[in-house]
Formats: C-alpha cells, sequence, structure tokens
C-alpha cells in the first residue's frame, strides 16, 4: 500500500475506495510488460491517469508517450493522423507526414475515446496490434513500428460489439487486461475528502480562503449522484470559490449550484423520457406537425357545414373531433361555430382556412413566450438550465430572450 500512495501522490490522485485502488494496482502490476490495456469508465473519472501511470511505470517511459483524443478527429483526416501520409495522397497533403504510430516508435500511445474510430481505421489499428506493421494513406510500403497502446472509452463496448460500431476482434485485442475506474458516485467516502482539495487548489489559485461546507451541505453534497463525476465536482467547487463572498457553504446555498436534473434518483436502465427533444429542429417540427394535423380537422369541419348547413347535426356528428381539437369537454357546447352560405365562391374559402392558419401562429408564438418564462423563474433566471430543460441551445434562448424583450 506504500507503493500506491506514492502513485497517488505523484499523479494527483485522491481517494481511497477499493475499487478505484484495485484500479490502481492492476495499472502498478501491469506496467513492465508490454501487453495492451483498456480502460474503461464514465466521462470524467479520470481514466487519462491510467496510461500516464502504465508508461512512467513501464521500460519505455525514456520514449515519447502521445495521447490522442479519437473522437475529436474528423474521420477523413484520423487515418492520416494515426499513420501518416504521402505527399500528393489527398488534396492539401503538399507534403509527407509522419503519423503518431511512427512518431511514437519505441514509446506508448494512449488512444482516448477509442470507441468513436471509424470500422476502417479499426481495421489499420487491429494489424498495428497484430503485428506492428502500418501503411501511411497513400502508399504501398509497409512500415514496422513498436509502441505500445493504451486505450479508453466511456462507451459500452459490448453493446457496441452488437450494434456492429466496434470490431469484436479488436476489442479483444485492446482488453488484453482490462481497467475499470468506477464513478464517483460509488466513492461516497472520497466526494467530500476530493471537493476539500479541489476547494484548497481554487483558494491557493485565486489568493482567498478556502470554502468549507457546513454538515448539511456535507450530506447533501454526498447524496448527490455527479453525473459528470470528478469533473463536475471540481468545476462546482471552482465555481462556488469564486462567486460567494460567505466561506462557509450551507446546504440551501449548495444546492444552487447542483443542476435540478434528479441526480439524487437511480437512473432507468434503457428508459427513455417522453417529449425529450435534443434540438429546437424537433421542437419545430413536433409544433408544425401538430398544426398541420388541427388546420386538416379544421377544413373537414367547414367542409361538412357546407355540405350539410346544419350546425347541430354537424356538431353531433364531430363530437369527438371537436373535443380533439379545443379539448374541453364542458366547453364543447359553447363553441362558435361559423355557419359559410352555401353559395361562398372557393375564393373566400381559401381565405377563411387563411386566417384559421394566421390565429394558429399567433398563439404559438405566445405560448413560447409563456414556456420561457416559466423555464426562467423555475431556473432562477439562469440561462444555461432554462435552455436545456426547454431543449434548445443556449445561444438561441438568448436570441429569443433579446426578440420577444424579457
Amino acid at each position: 500500500m506504500e507503493n500506491l500512495q506514492v502513485i497517488k501522490q505523484r499523479f494527483g490522485i485522491i481517494g481511497n475506495d477499493m475499487h478505484l485502488n484495485r484500479a490502481l494496482e492492476k495499472a502498478v502490476r501491469v506496467a513492465p510488460t508490454d501487453i495492451s490495456v483498456l480502460v474503461t469508465g464514465e466521462s470524467g473519472v479520470g481514466k487519462e491517469n491510467i496510461p500516464k501511470i502504465v508508461h512512467s511505470l513501464s521500460h519505455r517511459k525514456h520514449a515519447k508517450y502521445i495521447a490522442v483524443n479519437c473522437g475529436a478527429i474528423p474521420e477523413g483526416t484520423i487515418d492520416s493522423e494515426l499513420f501518416g501520409h504521402e505527399k500528393g495522397s489527398f488534396t492539401g497533403a503538399t507534403q509527407d507526414r509522419k503519423g503518431y504510430f511512427e512518431v511514437a516508435d519505441g514509446g506508448t500511445i494512449f488512444l482516448d475515446e477509442v470507441g468513436e474510430l471509424p470500422l476502417t481505421t479499426q481495421v489499420r489499428l487491429l494489424r498495428v496490434l497484430e503485428n506492428g506493421e502500418f501503411i501511411k494513406v497513400g502508399s504501398s510500403k509497409t512500415q514496422k513500428t513498436n509502441v505500445r497502446i493504451v486505450a479508453a472509452t466511456n462507451v459500452n463496448m459490448q453493446s457496441a460489439i452488437e450494434k456492429e460500431r466496434f470490431r469484436e476482434d479488436l476489442y479483444y485485442r485492446l482488453s488484453t487486461v482490462e481497467i475499470h475506474l468506477p464513478p464517483l458516485r460509488d466513492r461516497n467516502e472520497d466526494i467530500h475528502l476530493l471537493f476539500r482539495k479541489f476547494a484548497a487548489d481554487f483558494a491557493q489559485k485565486y489568493r482567498m480562503p478556502s470554502i468549507r461546507l457546513d454538515e448539511n451541505a456535507v450530506s447533501v453534497l454526498l447524496d448527490y449522484r455527479f453525473p459528470g463525476n470528478i469533473r463536475q465536482l471540481k468545476n462546482l467547487a471552482e465555481q462556488i470559490s469564486v462567486i460567494e463572498e460567505s466561506r462557509t457553504i450551507s446546504a440551501s446555498k449548495l444546492l444552487q449550484y447542483l443542476p435540478n436534473n434528479k441526480g439524487n434518483l437511480p437512473a432507468v436502465i434503457g428508459g427513455k423520457k417522453e417529449n425529450d427533444f435534443s434540438t429546437e429542429r424537433d421542437i419545430m417540427y413536433k409544433i408544425l406537425f401538430d398544426m398541420r394535423n388541427d388546420i386538416n380537422d379544421l377544413k373537414k369541419l367547414t367542409l361538412d357545414l357546407m355540405k350539410n348547413g346544419n350546425i347541430e347535426e354537424v356538431q353531433e356528428e364531430n363530437h369527438q373531433l371537436l373535443e380533439k381539437i379545443y379539448n374541453d369537454k364542458e366547453r364543447e357546447h359553447d363553441i362558435e361555430v361559423l355557419n359559410i352560405p352555401q353559395n361562398s365562391s372557393t375564393e373566400k374559402d381559401y381565405d377563411f382556412i387563411e386566417t384559421i392558419e394566421e390565429d394558429e401562429s399567433l398563439s404559438l408564438q405566445d405560448k413560447e413566450v409563456e414556456m420561457i418564462k416559466k423555464s426562467l423563474e423555475k431556473n432562477s433566471n439562469k440561462r444555461k438550465l432554462a435552455a436545456k430543460e426547454l431543449g434548445i441551445s443556449e445561444r438561441t434562448l438568448y436570441r429569443k430572450i433579446k426578440q420577444y424583450d424579457l
């Protein structure tokens, strides 16, 4: 355990959780070998520390260590980034370029978010793992490299394999040893310890006294699930350190900084929230679709009135349709139905329908303003939280606030 504490101090790792210690022990044990390692865990748990430990304790520690974020490189250029390219192999290739596998020869490559690799790149990577060979983009010459690969992912690899997004043979080559880092919510005893460490760091950085949580605030902190894990906790400590004047933080004050995302409730596996629109476009599509259906229903009522001329008979026959449009059973008999003369011209009928469409549009705008106001009030005028609840970007929300002068 002494060696483990030295490792923690060297790499700034805080905590005594049993699962965390087990993961670090595996990293220390596997470091002197050359076998591939796959680090798994949720986003924000600190997966980037494991490859650093593995490299620094291996015989490759004096060679290059290169970290590559596979999810941040466009699909069209990732082969060139990893394996290099020949001059003229594609538009913009004005000279030969060495890839990371050539540059890191003799060292270690850390492939972060490896689950995001395109299938064509996965084939090339598999060849490197099997025999250390690769071919530059635009070249026919095989080159050799001697690198150790440590990969990390927050993707469920078994699910990705079933959906044919990741090659099964590559997965087993990468995960010769798999090291799993637990989420912060499973390290309950470490949460307050980490918060105090971050608070002390930011106090030193911004030259101010360190913040401290009272007893009730500590309970709130430990009950929160932290979907963003350590990264979210660090961000929380920095926000409070900078914004709050009082250095003692109460539970009510802490709750103002914790997103109201029902994070304390158990996660529903495979669940799907109703009306969970990820973009503003999805919301508009649904609204337009509903408007089109309402207009078609109104057209049907209009045609029935024109053909029949008997308002009471039309109301009786279209009982369910009227209830659907106005969504109020008690007001059903108070609905004023326009009696259109039998000799109405086609042009007038068209004008009538257009008027209904205009009224619907004005009503939609009022509802949008009302929804924005309610969301801002609910989230204490925090635009970021309001935008998330409304399912639109913060920039779009800001534009609408200016547009409606809210």
